[in-house]
């Protein structure tokens, strides 16, 4: 079995703007590249699970996003830190667009995309971490199983009372060198 870490994307991954659907917008966060790298050489599967609604509400199209994510995969490639897999819901369910309107099983905080990434990559849950900077962002993960929940970005302390055994950290980065310094 694989361990893995899964990654919630905006202001995780880059800095949330708000509806992060053009190139012109994706600016990675601080250390994070390296970070990723770091993940990787430690024998992680790196996983991105993220939840993009502004394909929902129409603020850009699922062929926007692709773009970023292309445009994302081909920087972090460069480091060596380019993630195994991108899982992605575009549904709301509020959406302006209704051939997104639904209340899915694929949106965080369900655990649908998790699930899947599990199956797709065998991986082992209790081996496997999940970072995000909401309480949605690891719920679903929490709901397969994943044991090591981590809270990072300047909102994550007023999250933290929404996940029980979550743990701050004020950057993914210094969580990852928490990891290493072992």
């Amino acid at each position: 079995m694989s361990k893995a870490v899964f990654f919630d994307r905006d202001g995780v991954i880059n800095k949330d703007y708000g509806y992060v659907g053009d190139i012109a917008s994706f600016d990675f966060v601080e250390g994070i590249k390296e970070s990723l790298a770091k993940l990787r050489n430690l024998g992680y599967v790196l996983i991105l699970v993220t939840n993009q609604s502004g394909i929902a509400r129409g603020r850009y199209s699922e062929a926007d996003f692709m773009k970023v994510t292309s445009f994302m995969q081909q920087i972090l490639r460069l480091h060596n830190a380019q993630f195994d897999a991108i899982y992605y819901c575009p549904h709301h369910p509020q959406a302006d667009l209704e051939k997104y309107r639904c209340d899915c099983e694929c949106r965080k905080p369900k655990a649908g995309l998790f699930q899947k990434a599990k199956q797709d990559f065998d991986i082992d849950p209790k081996q496997s971490i999940c970072i995000g900077d909401r309480a949605r962002d690891l719920q679903g993960a929490e709901k397969i199983g994943v044991r090591k929940l981590i809270l990072v970005g300047p909102n994550a302390e007023n999250e933290l009372n929404q996940v029980k055994n979550a743990e701050l950290f004020d950057s993914v980065h210094n969580f990852v060198d928490s990891l290493t310094a072992l």
